[in-house]
């Protein structure tokens, strides 16, 4: 690491390796897309840059402020980027890094030994890509600002008066004309900028909505770093081991720090980062730590009894189950796989983690017994868990093969055996799966309907799960397997639609299919093969106007237009008089609009009249007939779908814990904040 000196840091420190138009023609290839996520990557560069003085030990304090007119400073309280003439460039030092592509302190020297940033180029894409930029920076008691319009510098760096400490500002106002959307989610980068603070012992980070009146702010200061995380990260969870197990430590000139705690649940949480960058898949860091830890805790339970049989070891699913593990290495030259660094891929990382983690855990073991313990007991029940599921799964494989694939009896196939173009239709009860048969189109619609609530798989091991006959069904229809026999390419469908009623059972359901999938299939979801099915909510008819609409302001928009009137108090008022409510056959007062009908199905619904407009409103998929579920739920042409996407893993892990999970706290929390924001509870 460089001394705590200004004068090492430079112009001859900045090296320039090519120009900055390519930018705004491709961004994508800087940013990963212009949607939601390459604009929040903006502040992340920017802040990678702050977090890279930070990690070297110059600045203590990062502020990110987002402010009216979709703008966003941020401060730090590092060294400042030198002003001084660069050599290269002629130019402004403050100028080069701002407006040239690959210009910085990362590419030579030892202004940075370790650094984020998106391989240096942040600050001059950000530029490439705002209408708008301000940089201030303090240096020496002297305050240097330079102002640009889409990259290009209004005029030259100035100096602009006198400051107090050193430090770099930079302002930047996203471009409409790569953003189609310009709007920051603040819970967001809450989320992305603690992550990033638990990563850096001693660095404070605060973050401030002045877009709002008035305004919010939230500061995160974190001792105990990583270790902090995995408490944070398990804060919703049975904790199985007291003592977290953490190391902080250097070998291969890279610096390790690796924290973990087992828990009772079943699934795991592991998060890797590269110089505070998350690597969502992985890499060598990674598979050191696995290595590590499987070897280890296979020789301790070797040598203490806990296994006894030579070939009988623990594997590396055993020893996950439940397991929060973080890992951060420190790396001089960092090698990302993909443009926006999902996997590292540096050898050296995987010798130094493993080599770590194999000295320090050995040590914990030896030192924490009862914790020893509690670990190996864990991971013993998990091989047998294993093993029984291994069994179960070959049945259900083996079955399938022996019965033709086995389809599921109530399985209603389609006829196309393409899965881009075949789809599947999950769907809640035999009433609405037999209208969802009717309604569909045989050649490429397939309908399973399952009966009931399937098993909750939050809190059951995949042997239980595979004993469950719905669960069971479902895996056989998708003909792909699960677990480690699963296999993306033989997915017999596409599209995965899941088709419950608008109601509490229909959203539980729902739920609990959600989780199987995140939990058991996620390749199906980053495929972006689950979808979600939209039924509509009202049938609204006027004469042979017949419309079907999804929500309550839709509905009275609707009316409004078949009445030509301006709104819904005036298509009331045509009423003329007051009729009484009857819903499903019980009367329950006076009101303005409603009498019982029955829709053509024969089912009960709740039917309101206004001046001769009849709004029927659905309360399940089997009070539509099959040719309104068609031409609602299922038509291609017409139908409205939600992809499934998983935009953030540890907010989804944690939301699944939380509504899911064993533990009943965080969920009746969860139930009592959220309960006033409930619309339309179907009690």
């Amino acid at each position: 690491m460089a001394e705590k000196n200004n004068n090492n840091y430079t112009a001859k420190d900045i090296h320039v390796l090519e120009g900055l138009d390519p930018v705004r023609k491709r961004p994508g290839m800087y940013i990963g897309s212009t949607g939601v996520d390459g604009l929040h990557h903006l502040i992340w560069e920017i802040v990678d840059n702050s977090m890279d003085e930070a990690m070297a030990g110059y600045a203590k304090n990062i502020s990110v402020v987002l402010e009216a007119d979709s703008r966003v400073r941020v401060d730090d309280d590092g060294r400042g980027i030198p002003v001084e003439v660069h050599k290269q460039t002629g130019k402004s030092t403050l100028e080069t890094v701002m407006t040239t592509l690959h210009a910085g302190g990362k590419f030579g020297g030892d202004s940075y030994k370790i650094s984020g940033g998106l391989h240096g180029v942040g600050a001059s894409v950000v530029n490439a890509l705002s209408t708008y930029v301000k940089a201030e920076v303090c240096r020496d008691g002297e305050l240097w600002m330079q102002e640009y319009k889409r990259g290009v510098p209004v005029a030259k760096v100035k100096k602009v008066g006198k400051c107090d400490q050193n430090g770099t500002s930079v302002t930047f106002e996203p471009d409409p004309e790569i953003f189609k959307e310009i709007k920051f989610n603040y819970q967001r980068i809450l989320d992305h900028l603690r992550q990033q603070t638990y990563l850096t012992k001693g660095v404070k980070i605060t973050v401030t909505d002045a877009r709002t009146k008035p305004s919010q702010s939230h500061s995160f200061y974190f001792e105990g770093g990583i270790v902090a995380y995995v408490q944070y990260l398990n804060r919703n969870k049975v904790k199985k081991q007291e003592t977290i197990y953490s190391c902080d430590k250097s070998a291969e000139d890279v610096n390790v720090e690796v924290a973990f705690q087992y828990t009772e649940d079943f699934q795991g949480i592991e998060q890797s980062f590269a110089n505070n960058i998350h690597t969502p898949e992985g890499g060598m860091h990674l598979t050191g730590f696995r290595t590590a830890l499987t070897r280890n805790l296979n020789d301790y339970a070797r040598k203490n009894s806990f296994l006894k049989d030579a070939d009988d070891n623990l594997t590396g699913e055993d020893v996950r189950e439940g397991l929060t593990v973080v890992i951060s290495v420190k790396i001089r030259e960092p090698q990302f796989e993909g443009q926006t660094k999902a996997k590292l891929g540096n050898p050296e990382a995987r010798t130094a983690v493993e080599s770590v983690v194999s000295e320090t855990l050995s040590e914990f073991l030896e030192k924490n017994p009862t914790e020893a313990r509690t670990i190996l007991e864990k991971t013993i029940i998990a091989k047998k868990a294993r093993e029984a599921a291994k069994a179960a799964r070959e049945t259900v494989i083996r079955k399938g093969l022996l019965d033709g694939l086995a389809l599921p009896g109530k399985l209603a196939d389609c006829s196309n055996r393409d899965p881009a173009e075949s789809e599947i239709f999950i769907v809640e009860g035999d009433s609405a799966g037999g209208s969802a048969k009717q309604a569909r189109s045989r050649i490429f619609q397939a309908i399973l309907p399952l009966r009931g609530k399937i098993l909750n798989v939050e809190k059951s091991r995949l042997d239980k799960m595979l004993l469950n006959k719905e669960v069971k069904a479902l895996v056989i229809a998708l003909g792909a397997a699960i677990a480690d026999e699963f296999d993306i390419e033989k997915v017999r469908y596409h599209k995965i639609v899941l088709m419950t009623d608008a109601d509490v059972d229909g959203a539980h359901i729902r739920t609990l299919l959600l989780t199987l999938f995140y939990r058991y299939f996620p390749k199906i979801i980053e495929s972006g093969y689950l979808y979600i099915a939209q039924p509509p909510l009202y049938r609204i008819q006027k004469g042979k106007d017949i419309r079907y609409v999804y929500s309550d302001a839709e509905k009275e928009k609707t009316i409004a237009e078949m009445l030509n009137v301006k709104n819904i108090a005036s298509a009331k008022a045509l009423a003329g008089k007051k009729l009484k409510i009857k819903i499903m056959g019980e009367e329950a007062g006076e009101e303005s609009l409603e009498t019982e009908t029955e829709n053509e199905a024969g089912v009960v619904g709740e039917t309101e009249k206004i001046s001769g407009v009849n709004i029927q409103r659905y309360k399940g998929l089997g009070e539509m007939n099959p040719e309104q579920l068609w031409e609602t739920t299922m038509d291609p042409a017409v139908r409205v779908l939600k992809q499934v996407s998983v935009s953030s893993a540890e907010n989804a892990d944690k939301i699944f814990d939380i509504l899911m999970g064993s533990e009943v706290g965080p969920r009746k929390r969860f139930i009592q904040t959220h309960a006033k924001t409930v619309k339309n509870l179907d009690v």
